[in-house]
């Protein structure tokens, strides 16, 4: 049911954390990997894995805050691959502060990675899908996109942006039968939300029914289901 046997993804902030669970749980479903991250080297521990499950992976720098590195390191993965046919958005960063002491820098930081690297990525991937009538797209939010957070207001911003995006990219390309979804996680444990206060995951937890956080692994199985045809009829 998720067989992505000659499919090539694109997996961005794949060196660690989501992004890392993510491009192996694709790649022991059959796909081979396009790993992107802002220094190549930092995903090759990340491919030496999905090797092992006896896939491709091939590592690439790309900055997907800035337009002409997004659009040379996809030209690149497919020229190397020859097509794309799944797109994860999934790098992103945070910079905390309540909105009164927010910095421009910060605010700009976390949106340009966050929402305009999601946006830089799907336009430089979309045409090589609709050319051939195929592909799936999926953007990792987050609930704080959904319900907001104190001391979030830019992440916040950014993931309600990448939600409102991914509906709108869904209903210009289901024409071209190209789908697009977000994921908005919960509180999940990676190096990032590791680096949170322990009083911001106290308060996280207080409001997850299941009273724990979710891993990795929970996430990748959603975008499995999405990147897949056992979701051939949900977009947007």
């Amino acid at each position: 049911m998720f067989e992505l046997t000659d499919k090539v993804a694109l997996v961005t902030g794949a060196a660690r954390g989501l992004g890392q669970a993510i491009a192996l749980k694709l790649a022991a479903a059959g796909a081979d990997l396009a790993l992107c991250d802002l220094n190549a080297e930092w995903a090759e521990e990340t491919a030496a894995q999905v090797k092992a499950l006896g896939r491709r992976a091939e590592c690439y720098g790309v900055n997907v805050a800035e337009g002409e590195s997004v659009t040379a390191g996809v030209k690149a993965i497919e020229k190397d691959f020859g097509k794309i046919d799944i797109l994860v958005n999934n790098a992103g960063i945070t910079k905390d502060g309540l909105l009164i002491r927010m910095s421009e820098d910060d605010w700009d930081a976390v949106l340009n990675v966050n929402l305009k690297g999601t946006f830089l990525c799907t336009k430089a991937v979309m045409r090589g899908m609709m050319k051939k009538r195929s592909g799936a797209i999926v953007n990792i939010a987050s609930v704080i996109g959904l319900m907001g957070n104190a001391g979030q207001a830019n992440y916040a911003a950014s993931k309600g942006g990448v939600i409102s995006f991914s509906k709108t990219v869904a209903k210009e390309l289901s024409s071209r039968n190209v789908r697009c979804n977000a994921v908005a996680p919960g509180f999940i444990r990676t190096p990032m939300t590791d680096a949170l206060g322990e009083d911001v995951q106290n308060k996280m937890k207080e409001l997850i029914p299941l009273s724990r956080f979710g891993e990795p692994e929970d996430v990748a199985n959603v975008v499995l289901f999405l990147a897949s045809d056992a979701s051939a009829y949900v977009t947007g």
